[in-house]
């Protein structure tokens, strides 16, 4: 008997917010280290709001770069709660735990009811997912709209009133409002409207779905040009996303793009001899640097469009690549407060290893007490390349915890910091661990090092949690790239031999639009992840059909080979 449908979901909802739960408790401590200075630019945004600086909010261009809708959440967020990282994370997690819903109601419109929930069981337990939820950044919350319109493109399929069209309309300008990402979707749904809407009502559905996005941007829209005087339909930033995304794949320099923004600031204070361009990537004459930023890249496409095509291309291919994150780790994280530390000893330089994972150094092996928090303090000045620290049992392959140490951007190597690393971990049942420091992606690193000290902190907590931790960290190690890309391309075949092309085009829809519109200017994963929601409904149908095959198979098999009595018959 299936049981009931409101049962699955709560079911889903309640495994994809403990995942998201355990993995807040694995990465909260080092989780303010992604996009650090991206997330103090939400927050002083935030901030303004919080204390009342409307007309400050409204007229800062140095905050320009993102659309305003994550620090007016941020806000309410602060006046409620405090400025708490903490509640922040909780929100994240929640409406990423309704997306897992969402994507099991898309996803029981084209499987069936198994595959769907399969499908669900997927999302919810996600690293990737997950993780993206617990990252203190708008990108797991632009999620949740898109997943709903897309559901209401559904309905509006078998029930085509102008409502449906135009209250996912709006959906999608709410996602936009906090990244600006999806800012075209609306008008690319409406361009494959005709796949999926019968003739007569196409015209009017692509209005009410363009309309119902215009209607919740414009706002911003209006109040940017009452301000700045220009056109500016959400945010800047376009500029130099474009030349950094080119500059990507320049290897040899030929069109001396910088990689970062400190690069393309510098540059641009000295080229137009104005140093206050060095300071911020908009402030004195924002808007116009950030346009001449993009007709600088589009000259660049015109005077190399075959190159930049196989740009885009491999931009694409690229996207469909998932994050390598960290798994659930399988015992419970520190729970101690950690102390500072400092040292003024003298730090000795590592040898250096010609190779992007060389080990550097590893450690005489220590005692420790098993189920015991420590914590492992190390000096460390980096000059050159990138780090990896990792605390491990004797045999190196248990990692029991790790952290990266990265170059100050624009800071020459004798003038690099002095990082007192302070790394926590639980032994466990290892009495004995070791420090391994080794490059990371990086070849031929510089680093000065002390000596490390490793401190007992007192007996872990939550040690039952292990039994609900190593399942789930074992399900997680099967997200590959490896694994899930292959079973998608699978899946797509499936469904394409079902001929059912309006199905296909609305799954498709929003992973061609971000494969093909983001690729054209820049992409980190983060930003188009989504795109990964849709493929779990491609791989559920894969495994699906495995299972079903394997299953059908298998009885075939057993009904042929039944054993017979000693008379003859079988038993």
């Amino acid at each position: 008997m299936t049981p009931p449908r409101y049962l699955i979901i709560c079911g889903l909802f309640l495994l994809a917010l403990g995942v998201r739960f355990l993995t807040w408790q694995d990465n909260r401590r080092d989780i303010w280290k992604v996009q650090t200075s991206v997330t103090e630019g939400y927050k002083d945004s935030a901030h303004q709001l919080a204390r009342g600086d409307f007309k400050l909010f409204a007229s800062d261009i140095n905050h320009m770069g993102h659309p305003p809708g994550y620090p007016i959440l941020l806000a309410a967020i602060f006046k409620t709660f405090g400025d708490s990282d903490t509640a922040i994370q909780f929100l994240q997690i929640l409406l990423d735990a309704v997306a897992v819903v969402l994507l099991f109601l898309i996803a029981l419109e084209f499987l069936p009811f198994p595959a769907a929930v399969l499908c669900g069981l997927l999302a919810a337990i996600s690293p990737q997912f997950a993780y993206f939820s617990v990252v203190l950044l708008p990108d797991s919350l632009v999620v949740p709209p898109i997943l709903l319109a897309i559901l209401f493109l559904i309905h509006a399929r078998r029930m085509p009133r102008l409502a449906n069209f135009a209250i996912a309309g709006a959906l999608i300008g709410i996602s936009c409002v906090l990244r600006a990402n999806a800012l075209l979707l609306p008008v690319f749904l409406a361009l494959v409207m005709p796949l999926f809407i019968p003739r007569g009502k196409r015209l009017h559905a692509a209005a009410a779905l363009v309309g119902g996005a215009l209607l919740v941007i414009a706002p911003i829209t209006i109040k940017n040009a009452i301000v700045f005087r220009t056109f500016i339909p959400l945010s800047l930033g376009a500029g130099q996303t474009f030349l950094e995304g080119i500059a990507d794949y320049d290897e040899t320099n030929r069109f001396n793009i910088p990689l970062t923004d400190l690069g393309l600031m510098r540059q641009e204070a000295e080229w137009h001899g104005n140093p206050e361009y060095a300071q911020l990537l908009f402030g004195r004459d924002g808007v116009e640097r950030d346009r001449m930023r993009i007709r600088r890249g589009l000259g660049v496409v015109r005077s190399h469009p075959f190159w930049f095509a196989g740009v885009v291309a491999r931009r694409g291919l690229a996207s469909t690549r998932l994050d390598p994150v960290p798994v659930l780790n399988p015992e419970s994280p520190v729970s101690y407060d950690i102390p500072s530390f400092s040292t003024n000893e003298q730090l000795l330089p590592l040898e250096t290893r010609h190779d992007n994972y060389g080990v550097l150094h590893v450690s005489e092996t220590k005692s420790v007490k098993t189920d015991t928090d420590c914590v492992v303090y190390v000096p460390v000045k980096l000059e050159q390349g990138r780090l990896q620290i990792t605390i491990t049992g004797e045999d190196p392959k248990r990692v029991l915890a790790a952290t990266t140490v990265d170059l100050v951007e624009g800071v020459s190597a004798s003038e690099q910091p002095v990082h007192n690393l302070a790394i926590p971990f639980a032994s466990a049942n290892h009495s004995r661990v070791r420090l391994v420091v080794a490059n990371f992606a990086a070849r031929n690193s510089s680093v000065l090092m002390g000596t490390s000290r490793l401190d007992e902190l007192g007996p872990s907590s939550y040690q039952w949690l292990r039994y609900v931790r190593l399942p789930l960290a074992y399900a997680q190690r099967l997200f590959k790239t490896a694994w899930i890309v292959p079973l998608t391309v699978v899946g797509l075949i499936l469904m394409m031999r079902k001929r059912d092309w309006q199905s296909l085009a609305i799954l498709l829809a929003v992973p061609a639009y971000y494969l093909v519109v983001q690729s054209t200017l820049h992409t980190e994963r983060r930003y188009v992840y989504i795109i990964h929601f849709f493929f779990l409904i491609l791989v559920s149908e894969a495994l699906w059909k495995i299972a079903t095959m394997t299953y059908g198979f298998a009885a075939g098999f057993f009904a042929t080979h039944k054993p017979e009595t000693p008379n003859g018959r079988l038993m």
